[in-house]
Order: structure tokens, then C-alpha cells, then sequence
């Protein structure tokens, strides 16, 4: 058991048992589908656990020139890159780092796609088909208007797949389970199967929450087997963000006073949802409080208060079977995946430690960050 009045405050603690958890869920799904899993950075790049990510992946997916040459330096692996925009300023980094690119559009593979082929690198286009279960815009790659992957009908009128594409890329999910997985593949043939058995490679983006306690691994494995069936010349590729960190660790923090105000109360902490859960104001979701619950009518209800200056830097409502008290931890639950790669250090506030729990509990502090991380952002 972790003892998190040990654990310094405020502090992301990732817990290897959780993530051994998950790591064998994806490799299941690696073996018995035959599809590659590769890791999505853009969900969690801490680099100290790349060696153990690196034993039970496929490789990683970068999404810059600074993930890119991550993967290289501490992956010990070119990545799988897609951005929505190469520059002339980054591509070559890009392209130092990168074994797979993945164009946008046809109009950035027309600029960069030579250099890309000349280097040996496997070029790829990433289609829009027109489908995602996503309902909440700012996560949904296929509103109306979108930037993100070319339609079937700009394809179709630019004179079809231009020559050098080996790969298709689609990047439609978000924590989503395998039956969004197979009406995804059913758009993709639909739009683009005419060009499935000109390719080498598919794809398939994030978002497949496999390490979910309710996600149908079986049904997952048995699409991959059926859709390989039917296309055998493709390798098929899954990039999974969150479900390789799923569920494997904590932000603690600690109640540095309680305020109320029009009754309601509301534990002022060291941590701040704009600057270190910002998934928690733009999605917007609650996250789940070790030792807390859902209020129900008679409770005292806690609001959890961030502190930086933003009005809006709040969370609530919770209930606990005490009064909170100054001093008190409070540990956020799922805080591995999607917080430390969003953080800022709006405010100067106090980024938090970086920290991994072995199997026996005992905590081992990866990273403290101080002044000096705030002024060297800064000019």
C-alpha cells in the first residue's frame, strides 16, 4: 500500500502494479490480433518509463520534433510521426527522428514528401472518414469544417493517392470502446476502400481504451483478425494514448485552507485544475477523490478549490465521511494520462514532483521542479 502522507506534495505518482496491469492487456491484444501497439506520447511522455513501455509496445508515435526526437533519445526507436503542420524550420529534425510521417493533406505531402522518400521513410495520409463517436467538439476530428485529414472527395478530385503514400492514417476515437472501433473501419472502407490494397499500412489512430475494465478486448482482437482477414497485405497499427496509463496513478495534493462563501465550502489546494488537470475544466469532467464519493442529499459538500488566480479554477462537488482539515491530502485518481503533458506553469504556481511507486509501495521521486523550471520558460 502507498502511504501518500509520504508522498510529497504536490506530486504526480505514477504506481507500476497499475501499470503492469495494462501492460498485459496490450500485450494480449498485440499477440492475439497480430496488430502493432504503439505508444501515443501526446498522453503521457514520461520518458523514465519508456524502457518498460518499450518492452511491451510496438514503438511510439510522436506529434513534434521535440516527441520525435524523444522517442529516438529515449525510445531508442524512430517514431511514428504525424503533426497537423510540418514547417521548414522543423521538418528536418522531424525527419532525422522519424522511421513513418503522416501528411495532413496533400498539400504539405507536395512539400515535404520528397524529402521524406529520398531519406527512406515511409510516407503516409492521413483521411478524414467522416465518422467519430466523439460528441464533445474540441475532442471531435470529424466536425464540420475540420483541419484535421483529407476527405474521401478532396482525394477523389486531386486525381486519387499520390504516388509515394504507403499508409493510410485515421484518428477518429477518444477513450472509446471496440464497437466505435468497428464503425470507424466500416467509414474508412466505405470512403477509402478503393485504395486499401494500394497501401502497406493503416493506421488506426488512439483513443482505444483497451485497459478499460468494461472494453471488450475479445471483440477487439476478433475486428483486427476479420479486417487483416480481408486485407492481408496491410499491416494495421493502434497508437493508444490513454490506455497504456490508464488508471495507474495519482495526484496528491494537500488542503492549505478551507473557505466558504454563500455556503459552499470549498478546500483551497496546492494543485490548480487550469494549470495541472486542465481535462477537468475543457472536457469537462469530475475526477474521482481517494476516500471520497458522490454527495447525496444531507452531505456536506466539498468544492475543490486550485490556486491560481483564474476564477474558474475549481472542481466539485464531493463528500467524505469527515470534515476536511488544513493539512489534509487529497489524491486525485487517473492522473497519469493527459495532465503532466498539458501542464503550465501559469502563474508561476509550483509545478508538481514527478514520482513512481514500486510494487512493495516504496516512492521514488523522478523529478522536482523549481524556480529555475519557471524562468527558463520565461525570457
Amino acid at each position: 500500500m502507498i502511504d501518500f502522507k509520504r508522498v510529497p506534495s504536490p506530486c504526480f505518482l505514477l504506481d507500476e502494479r497499475l501499470l503492469a496491469r495494462n501492460l498485459s492487456v496490450v500485450d494480449r491484444v498485440r499477440r492475439e490480433s497480430g496488430a502493432e501497439v504503439i505508444v501515443a506520447l501526446k498522453a503521457c511522455a514520461m520518458w523514465s518509463i519508456f524502457p518498460l513501455l518499450a518492452r511491451h509496445s510496438d514503438g511510439a508515435t510522436a506529434s513534434s520534433a521535440a516527441e520525435a526526437r524523444l522517442v529516438r533519445e529515449e525510445f531508442g526507436q524512430p517514431a511514428h510521426t504525424y503533426a497537423p503542420v510540418y514547417t521548414d524550420r522543423n521538418i528536418g529534425e522531424i525527419l532525422d527522428c522519424s522511421s513513418h510521417i503522416t501528411f495532413n493533406s496533400l498539400g504539405q505531402f507536395r512539400r515535404f514528401g520528397a524529402m521524406a522518400l529520398l531519406r527512406g521513410i515511409s510516407c503516409g495520409l492521413r483521411v478524414n472518414p467522416r465518422y467519430s463517436p466523439v460528441e464533445t467538439d474540441l475532442y471531435n476530428p470529424c466536425v464540420a469544417g475540420s483541419r484535421l485529414g483529407v476527405t474521401a472527395e478532396e482525394l477523389e478530385t486531386q486525381g486519387g493517392l499520390p504516388d509515394g503514400i504507403e499508409g493510410l492514417h485515421f484518428h477518429v476515437l477518444c477513450e472509446s470502446r471496440s464497437e466505435h472501433l468497428r464503425k470507424a473501419l466500416e467509414a474508412v472502407e466505405r470512403h477509402f476502400g478503393r485504395y486499401l490494397d494500394r497501401i502497406q499500412w493503416l493506421n488506426m489512430g488512439g483513443g482505444h481504451l483497451m485497459t478499460h475494465a468494461d472494453y471488450d478486448c475479445d471483440d477487439l482482437i476478433a475486428l483486427l483478425r476479420d479486417f487483416r482477414a480481408r486485407h492481408p497485405r496491410l499491416r494495421l497499427i493502434l497508437e493508444p494514448g490513454s490506455a497504456f496509463t490508464w488508471r495507474t496513478g495519482y495526484l496528491v495534493s494537500t488542503v492549505e485552507d478551507i473557505v466558504e462563501n454563500g455556503g459552499v465550502h470549498t478546500a483551497m489546494l496546492d494543485v490548480s485544475f487550469a494549470c495541472h488537470m486542465p481535462d477537468c475544466l475543457e472536457m469537462p469532467y469530475k475526477p474521482a477523490i481517494v476516500g471520497a464519493r458522490e454527495p447525496q442529499e444531507g452531505d456536506r459538500r466539498w468544492r475543490m478549490g486550485g490556486n491560481s488566480c483564474l476564477a474558474g479554477d475549481y472542481c466539485g462537488d464531493w463528500a467524505f465521511d469527515h470534515e476536511l482539515q488544513v493539512g489534509e491530502r487529497i489524491v486525485f485518481e487517473d492522473m497519469i494520462h493527459y495532465t503532466m503533458v498539458k501542464t503550465t506553469m501559469f502563474n508561476g504556481v509550483a509545478h508538481p514532483a514527478i514520482a513512481v511507486a514500486d510494487a512493495d509501495g516504496a516512492v521514488r521521486i523522478v523529478r522536482e521542479f523549481g524556480y529555475a523550471d519557471f524562468k527558463g520558460r520565461m525570457s
